[in-house]
């Protein structure tokens, strides 16, 4: 054994717990001072090596339940971006697909244990990850507002395994850690590797994925590793829409001009996205080491956007209605002394275009002008942008004197979305306008100082008493950048009713632009010791103070009784907490959305703090607080059945969402054009985010494994089962009632998969079945409920044979059978989604898919 693995092996209950994964929380206490090299490389496996899904998911001797999850978990599915594999093989991890949503395209929102994206803590070889800079301004409800790490950019091939703690845990690793934890752990091979390739698309044959990636361990001198991670990947879009009644409507009265379908619901299309990820480390001397990883990553998305009906599209085509309530056309005079003598009285009629009027008074008038000349069909918008992660983390750790262990690193992050809007206009600039634009960008910067010590005592208890302790220093920033100047550019047509700024999603201004950041100090200690041979008693004490709201305490206590040989039970209480983001206390943004009558609206997000926030409730953010209990039993028998059931009860107070949509009276705009939002004009409704409403979300997850030789080889079986139920105690009146039904009702009720894994020989066999329960959609967030989208059950396929010892074929079908959720037969006609966009399984059917691994 090298030194390196020698010296994590020994020091298990102090470097991994104090600077890794779980903290002295995590494991079962080990004698370091006393156990031989054998005993020492049996626990290490036991705590940090999980070889497949036979052996137990959970740490069997852990008081909080955790999943280890092994890279070959990662390897035999069909999703191949990181949040759908996590949601395959974690039981209350859950995810949307987000068709159209605004930012959600770019960086889609997961949910833990009910709670919304940003409130599981990420962390990479147990270091804080950074936070992503797109803000969920549409999140289907539940992680609305949310700003949480990007975990899409690791790709799997850098994987080890991944650790997921299913407790909360802010008491020990600070903010954001209220559903639990995620400590994805890096590949550390210093030789051999693979390379992969993968195609896939949709039965529907749109969708084609292509995804390239490998990885090779390299020694560093005799004493380190570097091992290093590439994957590339392009998507197609994928289309699952039908055509809107209007539009229908419109190429009924005879323009030829409108598409079919107007509006695209699907997945987005990812023109390439690029991961590379390294991890180093190399000895420093027999009781100390060094390490170092990193990554860069670069996505780039276009989606799909709502169609902008050449009648009535506000700002654009919308000049009001006659005494008879008749539609208008919006005609502007291009003439500078507005000499043109331009009608504002053309009805629209079934097709505008066929109008004589417009034919003659605009179409052919050079001093008038409306869109339909430019947009005779209308038009809709392509949305999207390029995702640019990056990281550096740097340390140094080892064993001092006196059992003490040390581990002090350095901690750079920085993830940064630059939009793009195409197919598009600024209406304000008339026949000039350009369409495309870049609305601006938003940077999201974190450093972080970690130094962690911990030091067995002997206190007369069963086993040494293990204590962690350490000091981190943090301090982030968000930056907003403006866009292009036409994205946002005043024209002159704006004081004829023409909107101002990229249509969709208008330019954030140059007088809006700017940074902000903060900087926080946290102290904590945890204490675990074995108080007698079958039970553990273990705690937690955080502290933590921010420069730009205060400071907080928080605790946690856990325990672990073997009750019998084959049965331990085992529990936590803890208080937690979620600082408000600096994106969420300061941002600026103005996205499109339908409203509640069905009309397309612009929604401006303002900072709590504005003037016309404050007018309508809006009050500086204040953290979230939580109270969480858990209690469950571990039962591991002889015949190889490991089964572990753990409830969960969180109770959040002032959780932090965006307000629903609020509209804007003519005195309110004139308040935002005082302050210089010179676009104001065009806005219909504003939000902010607040601290307006509290929950309560309990659950059980059952975890069960068992294996077992059958028809000359061996099968191993897995279930993973969650129940979850979340109810609103408390909302103000920004909080909408569908909003509220959509936060106790839109993820399923009860999710679970059962496995089995039959290897003979050179083949393997995969069946995975997946059920989900119902949901309510608020169908486009503008109060159209659907009540009852239906449980569904999908089955994951795969064969794979090894050719060779090094060459593994595999092929295989996630969602085999091609189910759907149920048609959305109440408002498919509004927007064009033949499916409710928010099912759990997804819009799009089934996925084939082939796989070659050459491994060396």
């Amino acid at each position: 054994m090298n030194t390196t693995l020698s010296l994590l092996t020994k020091n298990v209950r102090g470097v991994l717990a104090a600077s890794a994964a779980f903290s002295v929380m995590a494991a079962a206490p080990v004698y370091a001072q006393e156990a031989e090299e054998s005993a020492k490389a049996e626990d290490f496996e036991q705590i940090a090596v999980v070889g497949s899904r036979a052996a137990p998911r959970s740490v069997a001797d852990s008081a909080v339940p955790i999943d280890i999850i092994s890279d070959e978990e990662f390897k035999q599915q069909g999703a191949t971006d990181m949040v759908s594999m996590m949601q395959t093989v974690v039981p209350s991890f859950n995810v949307n697909d987000q068709p159209i949503n605004d930012a959600s395209t770019l960086v889609r929102p997961a949910n833990l244990r009910g709670m919304a994206s940003d409130h599981t803590l990420v962390l990479v070889n147990g270091k804080r990850r950074h936070r992503s800079a797109v803000i969920t301004f549409l999140g289907g409800g539940l992680s609305d507002g949310a700003q949480g790490p990007d975990i899409s950019v690791i790709p799997a091939a850098a994987l080890k395994q991944v650790e997921v703690l299913r407790d909360g845990a802010a008491a020990q690793y600070g903010s954001d850690a209220i559903a639990g934890v995620i400590n994805f752990v890096l590949n550390d091979a210093s030789e051999g590797g693979s390379f992969e390739a993968r195609y896939g698309s949709y039965y529907e044959g749109d969708g084609d994925m292509i995804q390239m990636s490998g990885n090779v361990g390299l020694p560093l001198s005799d004493k380190g590793f570097i091992n290093l991670s590439a994957e590339y990947r392009t998507a197609d879009d994928t289309s699952r829409s039908v055509q809107r009644a209007d539009a229908a409507e419109l190429i009924a009265a005879g323009n030829t001009f409108v598409a079919d379908p107007a509006q695209i619901w699907g997945s987005p299309e990812i023109k390439h996205d690029i991961k590379l990820f390294a991890n180093a480390g190399i000895e420093l001397s027999a009781t100390s080491e060094a390490y170092m990883f990193g990554n860069y990553a670069e996505r780039e998305v276009e989606g799909g956007f709502y169609y902008r009906n050449p009648h009535n599209r506000g700002g654009v085509n919308d000049g009001g209605t006659n005494d008879d309530g008749e539609q208008l056309l919006l005609v502007g005079d291009l003439t500078g002394d507005m000499s043109g003598n331009c009608p504002t009285d053309i009805v629209v009629g079934d097709n505008v275009l066929e109008n004589p009027r417009y034919i003659n008074e605009v179409q052919n008038n050079p001093d008038c002008w409306a869109f339909n000349e430019m947009l005779p069909g209308g038009f809709t918008p392509r949305f999207g942008g390029t995702v640019t992660d990056m990281s550096l983390v740097f340390g140094t750790k080892g064993e001092l004197d006196h059992d003490i262990t040390y581990d002090v690193s350095l901690n750079l992050g920085q993830n940064e979305v630059d939009f793009a809007i195409s197919n598009t206009i600024n209406p304000s600039l008339g026949p000039e306008t350009p369409t495309e634009f870049s609305p601006g960008r938003y940077t999201q910067s974190e450093q972080t100082l970690d130094i962690d010590f911990t030091k067995p005592f002997d206190v007369g208890l069963y086993e040494p008493l293990f204590v962690a302790t350490g000091f981190q220093y943090r301090n982030e920033s968000y930056e907003s950048f403006a866009g292009d100047t036409a994205s946002y550019e005043i024209g002159p047509l704006a004081t004829q009713g023409f909107g101002i700024g990229s249509n969709g999603f208008p330019g954030l201004a140059a007088n809006s632009q700017g940074r902000v950041s903060r900087n926080n100090i946290a102290l904590y200690i945890d204490a675990e010791a074995y108080i007698t041979e079958n039970f553990m008693l273990a705690g937690a004490l955080r502290y933590e103070d921010f420069s730009d709201f205060g400071d907080t305490t928080k605790g946690k206590i856990a325990f672990r009784w073997q009750a019998l040989e084959n049965i331990a039970f085992r529990g936590a209480f803890s208080t937690g907490f979620k600082a408000p983001t600096l994106g969420q206390s300061n941002v600026r943004n103005v996205t499109t959305a339908f409203g509640t009558g069905g009309e397309l609206i612009d929604r401006a997000t303002l900072p709590p703090t504005d003037p016309v926030s404050q007018l309508k409730g809006g009050e500086q953010l204040t953290p979230e607080e939580s109270e969480s209990i858990t209690f469950g039993v571990v039962a591991d028998f002889d015949n190889g059945l490991f089964i572990t059931a753990d409830y969960y009860n969180i109770e959040l107070t002032d959780r932090i969402s965006t307000a629903s949509g609020i509209a804007l009276t003519e005195e309110d705009i004139a308040t935002l054009l005082e302050q210089g939002i010179n676009d104001a004009s065009s806005f219909s409704e504003i939000s902010f985010f607040t601290n307006d409403f509290d929950t309560t979300t309990e659950g059980v997850d059952v975890v069960a494994n068992y294996s077992m030789d059958m028809m000359g080889g061996e099968t191993k079986f897995s279930l993973a089962y969650n129940w979850t139920s979340t109810e609103v105690d408390r909302a103000s009146d920004n909080i909408s009632d569908f909003r509220i039904r959509m936060l106790e009702d839109n993820l399923p009720a009860v999710r679970y998969s059962a496995t089995a894994n039959h290897t003979n020989g050179d083949w393997r066999f995969l069946a995975r079945m997946n059920y989900y329960g119902s949901i309510f959609e608020d169908h486009l967030d503008s109060a159209l409920p659907i009540d009852n989208v239906g449980s569904e059950i999908t089955v994951d396929l795969e064969v794979a044979y090894n050719f060779t010892e090094q060459l593994t074929v595999t092929v295989g079908a996630k969602n085999a059978f091609d189910e759907y959720p149920d048609e959305n037969t109440q408002y498919a006609g509004i927007a064009g989604s033949l499916y409710p966009t928010t099912s759990p399984i997804g819009i799009n059917g089934g996925f084939y898919y082939l796989r070659g691994v050459y491994t060396f």
